[in-house]
């Protein structure tokens, strides 16, 4: 019989506990920080977002940096023929990094699933389903982008028709009531599409990787499911709400920790090299601000990776509590994640042991 959401807790973090600590393994918990990292594991279930804001100086000393700065002079035209290549290379760069998260989302699912990461061969035999949910996060993104063009664009063409937009301080109550429906309409919008986001990683993913089906078709078997079972994946969805709130907090906690134990010695580091390069006669000029850069940027990646490395925890968790709901719903999982006991040949019965012969003269 299909489980509910909260049964599905107490086998996921059997899971968890039996992956990560039983035993505790290193290098496991390295790579599987990596693959949530790249799968995107750490946005959908315990991951943490900080905002840093770096302090502004004035006007006049940001002028006067940027008269210090030794740019060399080109024609304007070869500013916009870089700047045309670096938006090149961005597409170029997003579609390669959507592509690595699909792969990956597979790799998780395969590390879950087996309680053991193995990258290089997960890369190599998840081509195929990456590369067809790749397709899938793309479509969906340009849905998502046409839904919000839509949403947006025609209330403005409807408000500038009417001359709302052009005096707007004449229509104070149209705009207001406008801007109360434009927002539960993109706040509505947002909702579907983040549910379908979970449902596909939760419970698409797996068809598609237990039976190289594709998106699609994984979806046109899922819709059955849920009309079917409307109360047991809306408590699914709830459920996994709370606990990612919670686990964002914990984990957004214990990373900041982290985060400030590492500025510390970096800090220290970088005000060494800020004053090491004044006394060598160094300024701000093309190259020095290049190596800026590459150094502020490897420092990002490192502490990034740390915050991974906090969430594994989240990153296994997330995945066996889907997976342990749905497999009670589908056939082809729970035969992987609760496989029968090899079968046991009946014993032989037991041959009594022949009477000894008679004697001769008996």
């Amino acid at each position: 019989m299909p489980i509910s959401a909260v049964d599905s807790i107490s086998p996921a973090f059997q899971h968890t506990k039996q992956q990560l600590l039983q035993p505790f393994r290193a290098g496991q918990w390295a790579r599987l920080a990596l693959v949530g990292l790249l799968a995107g594991e750490l946005s959908s279930g315990g991951g943490c977002n900080s905002n840093f804001q770096i302090p502004t100086r004035s006007g006049a000393g940001t002028q006067h940096l940027l008269s210090r700065l030794s740019l060399p002079n080109a024609n304007p035209a070869l500013y916009a023929g870089m700047i045309v290549l670096l938006l090149f290379a961005g597409l170029v760069l997003w579609l390669l990094l959507i592509y690595v998260n699909s792969v990956f989302r597979f790799i998780l699912f395969d590390s879950v699933v087996a309680k053991h990461c193995e990258i290089r061969r997960s890369w190599v035999s998840r081509q195929g389903p990456g590369g067809r949910y790749f397709i899938w996060q793309i479509l969906l993104m340009m849905v998502m982008v046409m839904g919000l063009t839509i949403l947006v664009g025609i209330p403005a063409a409807i408000g500038f028709a009417l001359g709302w937009l052009k005096a707007p301080s004449q229509h104070v109550v149209p705009l207001i009531l406008g801007g109360i429906v434009l927002f539960f309409a993109l706040l509505v919008f947002f909702v579907v599409v983040l549910t379908v986001f979970v449902l596909t990683k939760d419970f698409v993913i797996p068809q598609m990787a237990l039976e190289d089906l594709s998106a699609m078709e994984s979806w046109r078997r899922l819709w059955p499911m849920l009309k079917a079972e409307k109360g047991g994946y809306a408590g699914y969805l709830g459920m996994k709400i709370v606990m990612a709130l919670g686990a964002a907090v914990v984990i957004g906690i214990v990373a900041t920790l982290v985060i400030f134990i590492m500025l510390i010695p970096a800090g220290g580091f970088g005000a060494i090299a800020v004053l090491a390069g004044k006394a060598a006669g160094l300024k701000w000029d093309v190259y020095t601000i290049t190596l800026a850069i590459v150094v502020g940027s490897i420092l990002l990646a490192v502490i990034i990776y740390a915050v991974s490395l906090v969430s594994v925890p989240a990153v296994v968790f997330f995945p066996a509590y889907s997976l342990y709901f749905f497999a009670a719903r589908y056939p082809a999982l729970d035969a992987i994640l609760h496989p029968a006991p090899p079968a046991t040949l009946p014993a032989a019965p037991e041959i009594p042991p022949e009477p000894p012969p008679f004697p001769a003269n008996a």
